[in-house]
């Protein structure tokens, strides 16, 4: 059985391309994207696209319904498959516009890769994500050891996703120069600062309590003072690896280069957290934190507003939606003490700050 379809691989090249180019996708975007039509070649036996039959999508997603996870041996995820046969379908419906095949394909076709009504549902259904309260993260930033600059960087480290919200790509990024400690601002260039969608702007540091904020000041004084770095170094440098007295390698201090992407980020979070007894936080989590923080103390849309551009966001619904949901444990007090009879003073500022963001949104659907 081939393994591959020469004029199949010309016709992805321009479709990899156009993904890139047209729509504008990131490089992961579209290695998924190429992984799903591999499975679905895979599936007919790489037969040439314009000889497609609807038959062969009924047969992916037939053999996507009995595949096992590689490493689990579980059935995929509904969200998983979902993906690959909404990858698929944007396939083909790119297909039947193009030279060669619009005569063979149709853009309904590409209809016959939807799953089925209730499993899209379950894939694309949202669910809570858990994220640590602010008590948890300075019980964990007590815990941490900081004798050596190692330990000094990944306490930091914690302490700098809190502070800022930044995402940890831009974190692992971010260099020495881009933190105004007297402004109390970052400055996130994406020229230089791998932010999302390479978007370009200043934040200020969260008000999450000061002994928050002299753990990263302490960070960046120690890494100019003794380890004389400069304005243009990582604000968090990879760790250097070397042979050790005993020709053994090891962690030998900090590197002079940035990490090239934020696994190394995660590492620590994750060694951090389960060294704390907690359960593991990833750091986007910490911008549902932020984002929750936010509903509860900013009393007037305009410092909503401000909160939400604080982490990277055009428009405020994006965090009151994307990242504000209520907790079910927050959820259950909340209808708790609506029971009490002091319930309507305590919460008038929420009540407040809801109302406008309702108007908001009733404005924006009157828009669409």
């Amino acid at each position: 059985m081939p393994k591959h379809h020469a004029k199949n691989e010309r016709t992805k090249h321009r479709y990899f391309a156009y993904l890139e180019e047209a729509k504008r996708m990131a490089s992961s975007s579209v290695d998924q994207a190429a992984a799903a039509l591999s499975l679905f070649e895979a599936s007919t036996g790489h037969k040439d696209f314009a000889a497609f039959h609807i038959e062969q999508a009924r047969r992916f997603k037939r053999e996507l319904d009995d595949a096992k996870h590689e490493k689990t041996d579980k059935p995929l995820a509904r969200a998983t498959i979902h993906s690959r046969l909404m990858a698929v379908k944007a396939f083909f419906n790119w297909l039947a516009g193009e030279p060669g095949y619009k005569s063979k394909i149709r853009y309904a076709d590409s209809d016959y890769f939807n799953p089925s009504a209730n499993d899209s549902r379950i894939a694309t259904a949202k669910r809570e994500r858990p994220a640590p309260d602010l008590a948890q993260i300075k019980h964990v930033l007590a815990q941490m050891p900081h004798e050596t600059t190692l330990q000094k960087r990944d306490r930091a480290l914690i302490a700098f996703a809190i502070l800022t919200g930044a995402r940890d790509d831009a974190i692992a990024s971010l260099a020495i120069r881009d933190i105004d400690l007297e402004g109390r601002k970052v400055f996130q260039d994406a020229r230089t600062v791998r932010t999302k969608n390479r978007k370009t702007f200043p934040s200020w540091f969260f008000p999450v309590g000061p002994e928050i904020e002299a753990i990263v000041v302490e960070w960046i004084e120690h890494l100019r003072t003794d380890c004389l770095f400069g304005a243009d170094d990582p604000l968090f440098p990879a760790t250097k690896v070397g042979q050790d007295a005993n020709k053994r390698f090891a962690a030998l201090g900090l590197d002079h280069k940035a990490w090239s992407n934020a696994d190394p980020i995660r590492r620590i979070f994750k060694t951090t957290f389960e060294a704390a007894g907690l359960p593991y936080f990833n750091p986007h989590s910490f911008r549902k934190t932020l984002a929750r923080l936010g509903e509860t103390i900013c009393t007037t849309p305009e410092a909503f507003k401000a909160w939400s551009q604080n982490l990277g966001h055009e428009h405020v619904l994006t965090t009151f939606t994307s990242y504000g949901s209520v907790s079910s444990h927050r959820q259950a007090e909340i209808l708790r003490q609506l029971g009490r009879p002091d319930s309507k003073s305590a919460a008038s500022s929420d009540a407040d700050l809801a109302r406008s963001l309702r108007d908001a949104l009733a404005r924006l659907s009157c828009h669409e």
